[in-house]
């Protein structure tokens, strides 16, 4: 590990963040800043500067952010696009103001364009229109990455950009308000198969493609990246293993025990129908995902429901 020094991980309880800390702390030599909400309010700027200036980070992983499903982004706007570009903002400036090292600041595959040719390379930033259920958020998101840039090329900060696909895993939000497909599906499983029912009734026709990476290995690839990449240019961290949401839809039910039907409602709408990034420019570079798509939602199921059955049982 060649980050020597203080490592500054802001969103320390997400579930990335939390990934992020699982792996660094397996290098006690390491000097870890995790400060809560209530320690440090990243929205606030003199508080920002502050807790820069007395701890001075040499390392930042900058991974809190406000994030949703459709329904929060559609319910939330104006909390999302504020919020995020707040804290983006405040961290971006104490870190070039304090002679930060290296800041990582992740992008959001939501950002690239609805209709970007399949798979998407970087180059494909800002060419085109975004889905518009994710319009705030993913304004926020561009608003940090010009940002680093900006202050890469004006003020030579060391920032890097890594553009990651859907994550999953330990730590995933269930709340049906604010879930991915993944942990939505697997709660649908879960909850099909305590109740007894039937059948599950999906929307659309399954057809679209999608791909998902384990949450530990998007934390082993931010490291990889904190520590080999040294360019504001956006990145893509993706596994490349693309998967229909209706073979998926089998895979999570496989993965809870649940032996019932599942319908596909196909008068129903359908997403994008493709949504893959080139991590070309990554596996060239020497990394590869190590978690295959059945093993994550294994561990994911067994951290997450295998416990509550134990208790319910």
């Amino acid at each position: 590990m060649n980050l020597n020094g203080k490592i500054l991980i802001t969103g320390h309880t997400g579930m990335v963040g939390g990934a992020l800390v699982r792996l660094l702390k397996q290098h006690r030599d390491l000097q870890l800043l995790t400060p809560s909400h209530n320690e440090l309010d990243l929205r606030d700027q003199a508080k920002v500067m502050s807790y820069f200036k007395e701890h001075s980070p040499d390392y930042v992983f900058h991974l809190a952010a406000i994030v949703g499903g459709i329904h929060a982004n559609n319910t939330y706007p104006a909390k999302f696009i504020y919020d995020n570009t707040q804290m983006h903002c405040n961290i971006i400036e104490a870190a070039s103001r304090y002679n930060v090292k290296k800041l990582l600041f992740p992008g959001s595959a939501c950002t690239y364009p609805k209709l970007a040719p399949q798979p998407i390379k970087e180059s494909s930033f800002l060419d085109g229109l975004i889905e518009p259920t994710n319009i705030a958020y993913a304004a926020a998101k561009i608003n940090g990455i010009i940002m680093c840039q900006a202050y890469a090329r004006e003020r030579e900060l060391n920032a890097i950009v890594p553009m990651p696909t859907n994550a999953y895993g330990v730590g995933d939000n269930f709340n049906p308000e604010a879930s991915h497909v993944i942990p939505a599906l697997m709660k649908r499983f879960h909850d099909a198969k305590m109740n007894h029912l039937k059948e599950v009734v999906l929307w659309g026709t399954g057809t679209p493609l999608r791909e998902f990476i384990y949450v530990d290995d998007l934390s082993d690839a931010l490291v990889f990246l904190m520590e080999n990449y040294h360019s504001p240019e956006i990145i893509n961290v993706s596994t490349m293993q693309e998967i229909t949401i209706a073979e998926l839809s089998h895979e999570i039910a496989k993965t809870v025990g649940y032996p019932g039907k599942i319908i596909l409602d196909t008068a129903k709408p359908d997403g994008a129908p493709r949504k893959c990034l080139d991590s070309s420019r990554l596996t060239t570079l020497g990394w590869k995902p190590k978690t295959t798509l059945k093993e994550g939602l294994q561990k994911m199921y067994a951290h997450h429901f295998n416990s509550l059955e134990c208790i319910i049982n």
